[in-house]
């Protein structure tokens, strides 16, 4: 197997290099360069495209989430954090793994072995999310953090999905349906198609059609999605329709 190229984002020029020690005991991982702000961490994931990122959360006056939204990011990312628990419980659920400061050789040792293919579990079992959680995810082959309340829509497309969010245009999501359903709330997100979830929280309004069948019209989503008379029912006792 070819070693992962690897980089360190932290502006504890500390943890880079005590970081950096500890990792030269592992063969799997090649460290090829670190940076200590969003900056210069941009400037060298475009440069060197790597395989995986340790990624410190509180940086120079940002944050490791502000890279993600400014770069696109395929690496798998470790991240490293001191006290961040909220989005250590993202993460968790997310199945994406952190370091907490200071950091230990044996913690580090079980964060590696996630990043080898042949180590990884797909039998892990999928934790809910709650409503004020992020999940973390590629969208249109770039990680991004998207906030579980904001979701309005997402609908099957093969081993991928369409979500719509926040934002108006579709995003192509590394989750299927039922990957989708095995994690968010019932409580607000419901199947009303067997391609299609919706989160009730941005209904608009449901319209009865003639062949027993429903339009749920979606804050913000210019057409309308057919609900099917199976799971009709639940709808209506959500909606009290």
């Amino acid at each position: 197997m070819d070693q992962l190229k690897t980089i360190i984002v932290d502006d504890s020029k500390n943890i880079r290099t005590e970081l950096k020690f500890l990792l030269s005991e592992f063969s799997e991982l090649l460290v090829t360069g670190e940076a200590a702000n969003v900056t210069q961490a941009i400037r060298l994931i475009e440069q060197q495209k790597p395989d995986v990122i340790f990624l410190d959360i509180q940086l120079q006056n940002e944050t490791g989430f502000d890279l993600l939204e400014k770069t696109d990011v395929t690496a798998q990312i470790i991240f490293i954090t001191a006290h961040d628990k909220y989005a250590i419980r993202a993460f968790e659920v997310n199945a994406i793994d952190y370091l907490l400061k200071p950091i230990k050789k044996d913690r580090l040792k079980k964060a590696i072995d996630r990043l080898i293919p042949e180590n990884k579990n797909g039998d892990e079992p999928h934790n809910k999310v709650t409503y004020d959680d992020v999940v973390y995810l590629m969208i249109n082959r770039s990680l991004k953090f998207i906030k579980v309340a904001s979701i309005k829509s997402i609908v099957a497309e093969g081993k991928y999905s369409f979500l719509q969010h926040n934002e108006k245009r579709k995003n192509l999501a590394s989750k299927t349906l039922l990957e989708w359903e095995e994690i968010l709330p019932e409580k607000y997100f419901v199947r009303i198609h067997r391609s299609t979830i919706i989160n009730f929280e941005h209904v608009d309004k449901v319209r009865k059609c003639p062949n027993n069948t429903h339009e749920v019209f979606v804050k913000g989503v210019e057409e309308p999605f057919i609900m099917s008379r199976r799971y009709a029912a639940k709808l209506k006792t959500m909606l009290s329709l």
